[in-house]
This record gives C-alpha cells, sequence and structure tokens, in this order.
C-alpha cells in the first residue's frame, strides 16, 4: 500500500501518476483516433459519443457528457456535427421539450460497427505482451483509483 512516508517531497512530472495516466490515456487516444479520423472523418469526442450511443440509445446530450466524462460543449459540438453528418438523429421528448433524445442512424450505426471491431483490435495490439494476471491487477488497480478519484470528487 502506498503511504505518506513513501510518497516524494518533491514533485517530478514525469514520475506523477496522474501526469503519466494522461499521457497515456492521450497517447493511446491519438493513436487508435488517427485511423479512424482518416477513414471515417470521426473525432475522438464524436466516436465517443457513438460509441456510447451504440451502446445506450436514447440519452440526452447531458446524459453522454456525464457517461463520457467529456464536457458538454465537447459533447454539444460533437452531437452538432453528426447530426449534421446524418450519424445521428434528435428528437425531443414529449414531456421536456428541452430534453433531447439522441440515437444513432442508419449512418451512425454503419460507422459504429466499422470502428468497433477496429478499436477492438488495437486494444488487442496494445495488450500483446501483457499476461492476463498482470491485466487482471491492473483493471482492479484502475477500479480502485477511479473509485477513489469519484469520493475525493465529492468532498
Amino acid at each position: 500500500m502506498v503511504t505518506v512516508e513513501s510518497m516524494k517531497d518533491e514533485l517530478i512530472l514525469e514520475e506523477f501518476m496522474p501526469y503519466r495516466l494522461s499521457v497515456l490515456s492521450n497517447m493511446v487516444s491519438t493513436t487508435i483516433a488517427r485511423v479512424y479520423e482518416k477513414k471515417f472523418g470521426v473525432s475522438i469526442p464524436e466516436w465517443r459519443v457513438i460509441a456510447i450511443l451504440g451502446r445506450f440509445p436514447g440519452l440526452s446530450a447531458v446524459e453522454v457528457a456525464d457517461r463520457t466524462l467529456l464536457d458538454k460543449v465537447a459533447v454539444s459540438r460533437a452531437v452538432s456535427k453528426l447530426i449534421k453528418h446524418g450519424r445521428i438523429n434528435r428528437e425531443f421528448a414529449d414531456a421536456d421539450r428541452r430534453r433531447s433524445i439522441l440515437n444513432l442512424s442508419a449512418a451512425g450505426q454503419a460507422v459504429h460497427n466499422e470502428i468497433a471491431p477496429l478499436a477492438l483490435a488495437f486494444e488487442h495490439d496494445l495488450l500483446q505482451g501483457i499476461d492476463a494476471a498482470d491485466y487482471d491487477v491492473f483493471n482492479a488497480v484502475v477500479e480502485r483509483l477511479l473509485e477513489r478519484a469519484r469520493q475525493l470528487g465529492t468532498g
């Protein structure tokens, strides 16, 4: 277990865990994004909207932002572009006309169906050389870090 005593007194950015996670996330996202941006003209936020709506149809833009942890402005821009390009449909809730309901169009579903296998293949390639036990530990640590971050974020 990490203790206060084992922590360093000096911030060395390249050893700072939040920074390292950010670099890793950006590197992985940017690498895979090059593929679907070049082939499908879809940005990272647009792909995340497509992926979330592929799994959870009928969400509002606010709900998409909550699930992706993207800021609402990025989601709004992605939704607008996806609507413009016919990849998602927007309807308005009968009870509350301010609440939009988003779903993939046939074109959006087609993009989802083509990118998802590419994303899974990329993940498979990325994990080459990581054994199952290490991957299980990684997933457990990520879950604990997410839970702790949630706790710290609500305090």
